[in-house]
């Protein structure tokens, strides 16, 4: 992901989260610590060959711990696998910063994507009472042990329960 790449993201993400979407602050925030030899971040998009994107990620990483910060695929490309390439992408991306575990957030009520995780090796380990705002929804707080492994193991598609 690149500064240009912010306004098209920006939209992606007031239609799949309308009520607690990124703000372009942010985005620009987390980008500001993605380039250069102190990098600590690592975000990407996904686009079709016109260069519509369909789907965008991102990872922080400091002192040996990743933390998926956000993960979006437009609806009409869920199931096609993009939602596990992005997270395959971005966990070789946690292994490159030498993170030792990766954590992550999910809506409590999002099991595909909790779905996802787990084909990954992520494991619940505790919810965040009204994480989201302001819709106040808790997340799932997920941990992989060993983005290495996960990066390494194959991932099954077709064993995807967000599949239609």
């Amino acid at each position: 992901m690149r500064w240009w790449d912010i306004e098209p993201v920006l939209a992606l993400e007031d239609e799949l989260f309308p009520e607690d979407a990124w703000s372009e602050g942010m985005f620009w925030s987390e980008l500001a610590h993605a380039r250069g030899p102190h990098a600590t971040r690592r975000y990407l998009v996904a686009a079709r060959p016109d260069g519509t994107l369909v789907g965008y990620g991102g990872l922080a990483a400091v002192g040996g711990m990743g933390d998926i910060q956000t993960i979006g695929v437009l609806p009409s490309h869920r199931g096609t696998g993009l939602g596990a390439h992005l997270l395959r992408t971005l966990l070789r991306a946690a292994t490159d910063f030498e993170c030792a575990e990766v954590l992550l957030e999910v809506r409590v009520d999002n099991v595909p994507a909790q779905r996802l995780y787990e084909r990954f090796g992520f494991a619940p380990i505790g919810i965040r009472r009204g994480y989201y705002q302001p819709g106040n929804v808790d997340a799932l707080v997920m941990r992989l042990a060993d983005p290495a492994t996960a990066v390494a193991a194959p991932v099954h598609p077709a064993r995807d329960p967000s599949r239609s």
